[in-house]
């Protein structure tokens, strides 16, 4: 194998338990989103952006559709003897093998596949976040600081700090102070869960925070604090773009309506940007003659009869006469009957939505979820066969 000067290694095994029955039998990674894509095709577009070439995806729940979705990379471009992306689930070793215990747990049992490269540097990225970045800029910073570590950071809004690891930064971009998820955060500067670390340090905290017994083996709770009490030259990448985590069925609701705006922050249209993903291969959608549309998205193989308002339609959706989707993302393959009225929902692919059925309410925020593959019967009231509505 040649040498590469930065490798990446993408954390796709999330559970996504705040996403409900949408991660029931799948990883947060691979749920769907903006009509057409993934959510791991984000990341995995701006490696191949980026140039980076080789790429460790670490899976653990439910990998089964994300693999077979992955495939051998070549959608991003990924599909090469010399690097390119490999799967890299939990394996037994001759000692014996467990699941990955952490983020750095993770990347510690996947020091071998590092080291067949070489690299100078490790680029450690999370797959359930939609964001375009350049990360080769990101590396000409860490390099221009002479950092050991740098954590790409975003200022929040301070309700939502909480969530996040957060920095503080003085005027240098160095970090003066790293803090995972307080409770009462004194600082709105988040960590993105984008780092970029030099390769011989990285090996030696990994090691270190893998015999200790007191660590949860994260990077956020345990290796950066860490490496911070050492005194490691820790710098913050300053991020000005649109990055959004989608870890809750809100954050996710609340990203692909943000498509739909007359300018919108995340623009997916960008030709010197393109997030790529599998094609379904579907034909042209088609508009009935007495549909109405406003302000939506709609992708390949959709048949629309009804009335569409400010929503997001995936491949394979069908909406009958009279039927009316308002404010809310059809995953792929639902049908909705005549009449049906769907209201601030997130409806599963393969869900059935019968005529006459609701969905939801117009003058209601709570954001309803439809289970994959579940049908709503007219008669169906809300909470008794919706199992996950989320009021937020």
């Amino acid at each position: 194998m040649s040498r590469k000067e930065m490798i990446a290694m993408l954390l796709a095994g999330g559970e996504g338990k705040r996403l409900g029955v949408l991660t029931k039998d799948l990883a947060k990674p691979a749920v769907y989103f903006g009509g057409k894509y993934r959510i791991i095709d984000f990341a995995l577009s701006n490696c191949a952006h980026s140039g980076i070439d080789t790429v460790g995806v670490l899976t653990q729940y439910q990998p089964l559709e994300l693999n077979r979705y992955l495939g051998i990379g070549s959608p991003w471009g990924l599909d090469r003897r010399d690097g390119g992306m490999t799967v890299l689930p939990p394996f037994v070793k001759q000692k014996g093998g467990v699941w990955y215990k952490g983020t750095a747990n993770a990347i510690y049992q996947n020091m071998g596949f590092i080291e067949r490269y070489n690299p100078e540097y490790v680029l450690i990225i999370s797959g359930d976040h939609i964001y375009k970045m350049d990360y080769d800029l990101m590396l000409q910073h860490h390099k221009r600081s002479g950092a050991d570590v740098t954590i790409a950071g975003i200022e929040v809004p301070w309700r939502e700090a909480s969530r996040f690891g957060v920095m503080h930064v003085d005027d240098e971009d160095r970090i003066t102070a790293f803090e995972e998820k307080p409770k009462i955060p004194s600082s709105n500067i988040a960590s993105m869960g984008v780092y970029i670390f030099s390769w011989q340090a990285l090996q030696r905290y990994l090691i270190y925070d893998e015999v200790s017994r007191t660590s949860s083996h994260d990077f956020g709770k345990d290796v950066i604090p860490t490496m911070m009490r050492d005194g490691l030259r820790m710098h913050c990448y300053p991020f000005k773009g649109y990055w959004k985590d989608v870890g809750t069925l809100e954050s996710l609701w609340g990203a692909n309506m943000d498509l739909l705006e007359e300018k919108p922050p995340l623009e997916l249209s960008d030709p010197e940007w393109r997030i790529y993903s599998v094609s379904p291969n579907r034909p042209a959608q088609y508009i009935g003659r007495h549909a109405m549309l406003n302000a939506s998205l709609l992708s390949e193989g959709c048949i629309v009869e009804g009335h569409v308002d400010r929503s997001v339609l995936f491949f394979g959706v069908q909406a009958e006469e009279n039927s009316l989707i308002k404010e809310s993302v059809i995953m792929p393959n639902v049908r909705i009957g005549m009449g049906a009225r769907i209201y601030r929902a997130i409806i599963g692919e393969g869900a059935v939505i019968e005529a006459g059925a609701t969905i939801g309410h117009p003058d209601d925020d709570a954001i309803t979820v439809v289970a994959v593959e579940q049908c709503i019967r007219s008669h169906d009231q809300d909470h008794d066969v919706l199992r996950e509505v989320e009021n937020l």
